[in-house]
């Protein structure tokens, strides 16, 4: 199956060092594969792949070279600086990886003005929609995910056997690659507090106080996990930004089927993804600056989503499971921010509705599949 970023990386390849990160085992090397009938792969996991990568003995008559996990290697942004200052384009140069390789462009580093990043994130309904039905492609994300395994393979009893591998892989491999974590149980229990509080404000001193450890540590775990593609964070909007980083975020995971307090949580968790998928694709493509956060006020009033640009509010989502009644929050947050759109989205409408203040309703599973921020 075709991924709708390759048209942008391909076309990148030729000017630019293009990174693309992403959770484990969203399709990043099938990806990287099919953007040239030849290319060199090297995996630095691989000990005769690595030793090619520290020789700089790759073919360079391929088109593409594709380093997998350099991350892992000391000064790799070093190494890949030098190889395009001295050698450039072609072979184009491709550097993957399931950690944040993309917090390069959030520091003045070696690789400065010479990368393009991407995120490569699992399926969704919009970009599945061309091969699999919206409905069919809803519910096996509420089932089994979004990832390319569990997605088109569609059984339980697979799924539950990737689970705990793709999870073992991450938190017993990657995790100890790039952190000196080593209470990995304590770990594995953060991960199911988180499941079973999807959609709400998050307590550092909650969980601190479930793990019996101290919130900074806490802290620190939840930002490795975000680090391997575990789980993103979505934080109130406060017109005071230095103390909106101090409100209660909540913790929403890239896996959709892992979220295990009910159905309208599994609902907000796989729109969350959505919503944050098609932000950084707008991002990657077109150069953007897209935000995505939640609302709350201080009396408890509260709106699913809120889809900024250039730090201003523009969208404003509700997720309902069946509720086809218009949330007077939306009518209310719409008020604090002139000019945005107020949408309820409903699994299972009727039929769609505009009101006269333009606010409107809408199937979940058909605004999903032609999201378009």
């Amino acid at each position: 199956m075709r991924r709708n970023l390759e048209p942008s990386i391909t076309g990148d390849l030729k000017k630019r060092i293009v990174i693309l990160s992403g959770p484990r085992q969203s399709g990043k090397t099938t990806l990287s594969r099919q953007l040239s009938p030849e290319t060199e792969y090297l995996n630095y996991d691989f000990d005769e792949h690595r030793n090619i990568i520290r020789e700089r003995s790759w073919d360079r008559q391929k088109p593409l070279v594709i380093f997998n996990e350099l991350h892992k290697m000391p000064n790799w942004k070093t190494m890949v600086k030098g190889v395009y200052d001295v050698e450039g384009i072609p072979p184009g140069i491709l550097v993957t990886g399931s950690a944040r390789l993309n917090t390069t462009r959030k520091t003045g580093d070696s690789l400065a003005g010479r990368f393009f990043g991407y995120r490569l994130h699992p399926f969704d309904i919009k970009e599945v929609r061309n091969e699999i039905e919206p409905e069919d492609a809803f519910s096996r994300i509420m089932k089994w995910g979004g990832f390319p395994e569990p997605f088109l393979e569609t059984s339980d009893i697979f799924y539950g056997k990737w689970r705990r591998s793709h999870l073992d892989i991450i938190l017993r491999q990657d995790l100890l690659d790039i952190t000196n974590v080593r209470d990995i149980k304590s770990i594995e229990v953060l991960i199911d507090l988180l499941k079973n509080c999807v959609g709400s404000p998050v307590s550092y001193a909650s969980l601190a106080r479930d793990l019996q450890k101290d919130e900074k540590t806490v802290k620190r775990w939840l930002e490795i996990l975000e680090d391997l593609y575990v789980i993103f964070p979505l934080r109130p909007i406060h017109r005071n930004v230095a103390r909106s980083i101090l409100k209660m975020p909540k913790y929403y995971f890239f896996d959709t089927a892992l979220v295990r307090n009910g159905e309208a949580a599994r609902i907000e968790n796989l729109t969350a993804c959505a919503l944050l998928k098609e932000c950084h694709f707008r991002e990657d493509t077109e150069g953007r600056s897209l935000g995505l956060n939640y609302l709350r006020s201080k009396d408890g009033k509260e709106v699913d989503f809120a889809v900024s640009e250039n730090g201003s509010v523009r969208h404003l989502i509700e997720v309902k499971a069946g509720d086809k009644t218009m949330s007077a929050n939306l009518g209310f947050f719409r008020r604090v921010f002139p000019g945005s759109t107020a949408l309820q989205l409903v699994v299972e409408p009727k039929r769609g509705k505009t009101f006269p203040d333009g606010s409107e309703l809408r199937s979940l599973v058909s605004w999903l599949a032609d999201i378009s921020l």
